[in-house]
């Protein structure tokens, strides 16, 4: 897919009083589910901030792009929507690799960037500083509180004391969780029976599933995402691995239960940024209109594009300006904002400090099963 702009409720063309703010995400490729629910969750939620008359008494036109799934073309997207279209501010990103290369260009720019779901520490921390990068911001909780809340629960809830974990080389968001699982089990007292590793786009799994069965673990952590998920647990089935699989946010796609089979998916559990079953105000109305606008209910990338949005569209209120430094300030101060995963702070990492769920298969859908607070 090439790199398009859209422009939303009222907006027109390049009319200086709109505020003009890039919306790009993974439209394509191996996470294009993520990618196009978030982007759907952006869309509704400008549509709807437009309606109501906008910001600062002016329209929010979106100008959107397709990352494509890969860091280089995060770049690329980028730079397009930051060099050539000359917005003020950019929100999306669904996958950590993307997200990092994206910051790159949002930092040398000065151009603020609200990050969507990307968890890995990286995404707001410059790997060789350790410094909090100015620009970036997200509104999705990170993975060692994710890494975390997975292990806490393999091991007091599955009451796991031997677990496999299989991670993605190529994909920091599957390496950092598979860290910060290890680290949170073991000082569970658990061990670490076996670790594999595979790359995404690999098909068949038997292989490495075979050595772990004979590992014989209690529980098997796989923090990957959900094209090679799914070929992972109906394989894992198919050989007669009946533990418990625990995954990450990386899980949420329909197409999972699609790839997977329902039935496989029972006795497998995720962590994640909301559950649809929330019955608060918020969450109700959020759902009933993402179901009005595109048929369908929504996963928790959607909700995070969604929120995304929002939290982008109260700094720009708050700044009283659509300069990117002023944006950036508000973006920083940001406290308390009630989104509909929760009520969500800007912490000084530029990280969001909320609280996640835990979700459970059954016959292929989501169930919620708890609530962890950070």
């Amino acid at each position: 897919m090439t790199l398009f702009t859209g422009l939303l409720a009222g907006c027109g063309g390049s009319d200086s009083k709109d505020i003009k703010v890039g919306v790009v995400y993974e439209m394509t490729g191996n996470t294009a589910s993520f990618g196009t629910s978030a982007a759907n969750g952006a869309k509704l939620a400008f549509k709807e901030i437009n309606a109501k008359g906008g910001v600062l008494g002016k329209q929010i036109q979106t100008v959107i792009a397709d990352n494509k799934g890969e860091p280089s073309e995060s770049t690329n997207a980028m730079t397009k929507v930051i060099s050539q279209d000359k917005v003020v501010a950019v929100t999306g990103f669904t996958t950590s690799s993307n997200g990092i290369a994206a910051s790159t260009v949002a930092e040398a720019s000065k151009i603020p960037f609200v990050a969507a779901a990307t968890t890995n520490p990286k995404v707001t921390q410059d790997e060789n500083t350790g410094k909090v990068k100015n620009y970036t911001f997200r509104v999705c909780f990170i993975d060692p509180f994710q890494g975390t809340v997975a292990a806490n629960f393999a091991s007091n809830t599955l009451k796991g004391k031997n677990a496999a974990i299989m991670v993605d080389n190529s994909s920091d968001y599957s390496k950092g969780l598979s860290q910060f699982f290890k680290a949170a089990f073991t000082k569970n007292g658990g061990k670490i029976a076996i670790e594999e590793a595979y790359l995404q786009n690999d098909q068949d799994f038997k292989t490495i599933l075979t050595t772990i069965k004979a590992a014989n673990p209690d529980v098997i952590y796989v923090p990957g995402y959900y094209n090679e998920v799914g070929k992972i647990i109906k394989q894992a089935r198919e050989l007669g691995i009946t533990v418990p699989f625990v995954g990450g946010d990386g899980w949420d796609s329909p197409k999972l239960a699609e790839i997977a089979g329902a039935a496989a998916l029972n006795n497998t559990f995720m962590t994640n940024h909301y559950s649809v079953e929330d019955k608060s105000p918020k969450s109700k109305a959020f759902v009933d209109a993402y179901q009005k606008e595109y048929g369908q209910v929504p996963d928790a990338m959607a909700v995070l594009g969604y929120d995304a949005a929002y939290v982008l569209a109260d700094a720009i209120t708050r700044a009283g300006s659509a300069e990117p430094e002023k944006i950036r300030e508000a973006l920083a101060a940001t406290k308390d904002f009630q989104a509909v995963t929760g009520s969500l702070t800007i912490n000084e990492s530029h990280d969001a400090v909320k609280s996640a769920v835990i979700l459970e298969f059954k016959d292929g859908k989501q169930t919620y099963r708890e609530t962890i607070k950070p």
